[in-house]
């Protein structure tokens, strides 16, 4: 049997969007019915992200703490931070220790007595997407004025408490999960930020979205969702961790 002998099938957005007005029931012709695909998929991804978890935007990150300095922005892109630690001598092979760094809440930020206490930082509230404003941070010793950090608007960020005490023994260590890229429309820029397994549900979900937006295709709306949400289910159930698993028997004496 004769087989191609690739597996590189990365299909570009205009593919992605003629297959999916097809599937809607209609040719897509022209520059409009493309820009407005190209829309509509932009809202499909970000309705991914409030899906959950995908595997294919964490990202790992590092934050080199400075003494007397509390809050840290985040990459612009990201939605949430889904583990943390502070490491202390980073770097060093013989010394270097990855230490728990408790995620808090807001409430519960707030309704410690000191928020200027100084030491290596155990607990962390993550700011989503927070308003922009100037932030104080830092310990008053000596009289001194906490430094302010001014963070800009929707721009997620981070508190620490206590406030790091050295700005060469900790670095914070984190996985974040990232915004999905937009569907870029400049040449040289039309692949999908997505894994293979998520071409057939980017389709699916498109085509649905497509056609809730022209009229005339709104009998096929309840078949184009429920081919949707069957594709999504497969690719989120298989865009998850994998672990070794052992399974031993267990047999009872007669």
């Amino acid at each position: 049997m004769a087989t191609s002998g690739t597996t590189a099938f990365n299909p570009q957005f205009t593919e992605i969007a003629e297959e999916a007005w097809e599937r809607a029931g209609r040719e897509m012709r022209t520059g409009y019915e493309l820009r407005t695909a190209r829309r509509s998929m932009n809202m499909l991804t970000i309705e991914w992200a409030n899906r959950g978890i995908n595997l294919w935007t964490i990202d790992e990150g590092f934050i080199n703490l400075t003494k007397d300095e509390a809050t840290y922005s985040l990459p612009a892109d990201t939605i949430d931070v889904c583990e943390m630690n502070i490491r202390t001598d980073a770097g060093n092979a013989s010394s270097q220790s990855d230490l728990s760094l408790n995620r808090i809440s807001i409430p519960t930020y707030s309704a410690i007595p000191n928020k200027l206490s100084t030491g290596r930082p155990l607990q962390a509230v993550v700011h989503r997407l927070g308003q922009a404003g100037t932030y104080q941070s830092g310990d008053h010793t000596n009289g001194s004025t906490p430094t302010p950090t001014t963070i800009g608007a929707n721009v997620s960020f981070l508190t620490l408490w206590p406030v790091p005490d050295s700005s060469t023994a900790y670095q914070i260590s984190y996985y974040r999960m990232r915004r999905i890229q937009d569907m870029g429309s400049e040449a040289g820029k039309t692949d999908a930020d997505m894994p293979f397994r998520f071409f057939p549900c980017a389709v699916a979900g498109l085509a649905y979205y497509i056609a809730m937006k022209v009229p005339e295709l709104a009998p096929r709306i309840p078949m184009l969702k429920q081919e949707y949400e069957e594709q999504f289910k497969l690719a989120s159930e298989e865009d998850r961790e994998k672990t070794s698993a052992r399974f031993v028997p267990s047999i009872g004496r007669c």
